[in-house]
């Protein structure tokens, strides 16, 4: 059992996008396949409403907010391998959701908490266009400035649906320390926004790039000195969308390692000492040699 919970956990290697080559507001389009842990989430009464992110062939990370009843999701549909809303995809699957674990004392974006671990009633199938997103351990440090990348299919401006065939939007955004964060949104008076520790900010001071509504869920990524990318935060809230002084705020994923390993203990986290034990096929032969003398012994 215990070799084979290794190949279970290792087998498929996280943050490693096999295609990718390097409208969110002040974003371009994807090429398809760059990010293939992204997912649609969708409603059969009102189409799409968020993104999300693939962490194991049946489990997606969203936003809280985008389940404002998590114990009825008989309506919901999750779209993996798709890059258009309103073109072809052929290499997409659809999935029921038969379950959504949210933190406990979750009640809006605003006051913090807002992950969604949603479990989905068929597995992916690992493909070039379907690959999963790395999660990080509490340690993994997002400095002040790391150039990250959101995704998603939202809208390009506020009530600004994104036109034409939906093609998946992707733009470069900063880090922004959660003071500096915080300094910024106190400019405005008549919006009081605490920045709290289980939230991370991205964007611009002078905004103009950033997630924006129907994102919410998505993904906030960062490529590591290693090329592997982990996802730092989750699409949580805004005021607008890319105005100044009032940057993108994220589900800091850091502050959920707990609660992520908590409800999957299958997974394994980018940061721990073990995460590189078998990172993808090519070591997996030897790693789990060594797995059989240990056991042996």
């Amino acid at each position: 059992m215990f070799v084979d919970g290794i190949l279970a956990s290792f087998a498929q290697e996280c943050g490693r996008p096999p295609l990718h080559e390097s409208r969110i507001v002040g974003g371009v389009d994807a090429a398809r396949g760059d990010w293939p842990w992204q997912v649609d989430v969708q409603t059969d009464t009102s189409g799409h409403i968020c993104g999300g992110s693939i962490i194991l062939e049946n489990w997606v990370l969203s936003a809280a907010h985008c389940f404002p009843n998590p114990s009825d999701v008989s309506s919901y549909i999750i779209y993996a391998g798709r890059y258009q809303l309103n073109g072809i995809n052929l290499q997409q699957s659809s999935h029921r959701v038969s379950q959504v674990v949210i933190p406990y004392g979750y009640d809006e974006p605003h006051n913090g908490k807002d992950v969604a671990l949603v479990h989905l009633s068929t597995p992916v199938t690992w493909s070039d266009y379907v690959q999963p997103i790395c999660l990080p351990d509490s340690g993994t440090l997002f400095p002040d400035g790391m150039e990250c990348y959101v995704t998603g299919w939202g809208n390009i401006r506020d009530e600004v649906a994104l036109p034409g065939i939906g093609t998946l939007q992707q733009v470069n955004v900063p880090i922004i320390s959660q003071s500096s964060c915080q300094e910024m949104y106190q400019t405005d008076p008549t919006e009081q926004v605490n920045i709290l520790y289980d939230m991370i900010c991205a964007g611009y001071q002078e905004g103009g790039k950033d997630s924006c509504q129907g994102d919410s869920g998505g993904p906030l990524v960062c490529q590591m000195v290693n090329g592997t990318w982990v996802q730092a935060g989750v699409v949580s809230f805004g005021l607008g969308c890319a105005g100044q002084n009032k940057p993108g705020v994220y589900a800091r994923l850091t502050s959920f390692s707990s609660f992520i390993t908590g409800t999957l203990p299958e997974i394994r986290l980018y940061g721990r000492a073990n995460q590189n034990w078998c990172g993808g096929a090519p070591v997996l032969v030897s790693c789990l040699s060594t797995v059989l003398i240990l056991l042996q012994r």
